[in-house]
Order: structure tokens, then sequence, then C-alpha cells
């Protein structure tokens, strides 16, 4: 199982992108909204693989409301996806499945492909 993070390293209003698959781009970011951990795919709805950050950890609007999509002016709902202003409205961010743990650690809950090949 892939560990992220402790779920303590992210504070209310904070993001933070992650490369499990070690591709030496973030493939997926975890947000802290509402006292609740938030996973999502790196990509932009409205041109599919398009990073939502213009630079490394930068995902989120500046009071912080909504992780935006820097190259589109998407902006998107932190615990649902959902785009609520600009040019991806109507679709939504892809959510990854975490898990956290007892101990506070957050893992991916599926393998990345690495984790499953023999």
């Amino acid at each position: 199982m892939t560990r992220l993070c402790h779920q303590q390293d992210l504070a209310e209003g904070q993001a933070r992108g992650f490369d499990p698959a070690g591709t030496g781009q973030d493939q997926l970011l975890l947000v802290r909204h509402a006292g609740h951990l938030h996973a999502w795919r790196n990509a932009c709805p409205h041109v599919d693989g398009a990073p939502l950050a213009w630079r490394r950890d930068a995902y989120l609007s500046a009071d912080r409301r909504h992780i935006v999509c820097y190259a589109h002016g998407a902006r998107f709902d932190p615990a649902t996806g959902h785009c609520v202003a600009g040019a991806a409205l109507g679709s939504a961010l892809t959510a990854v499945a975490i898990e956290i743990k007892n101990d506070g650690e957050v893992h991916l809950a599926h393998p990345t492909p690495q984790e499953t090949t023999p």
C-alpha cells in the first residue's frame, strides 16, 4: 500500500500534490477542507490530463475556498470536486480513494501499478 503522508501534515485550507508512481509530475492532490481530507486526480476535466497547479502545491484559490485550474480558470468545490465556475462548469474532478489508518497515516486505497507488478 502506498503511503502519502500523515493526516496532520495538511492543515485546514491546505493542499499538497503527490507522485506515488514516481513519474516526475504529481498525479494526485490532497486537500483538507472542513476538517476532512479529500483526494483528487491532478487533471482538469476541461482538458483531460492538464495539471491543475501552476507551481508545486499551488492548487487552491487565494481565499482557499476552491481548487483552481490555473490554465483554464475553472474552480472546483474541494469537498465534492464539482466545478462551480469556469471552463469546466458541469464537470467534476476525479476522486482518488484514500485510506486513513488508525495511526493517522494516509495511504492510497488501491495499489499503484508498480506495487502490483510481480
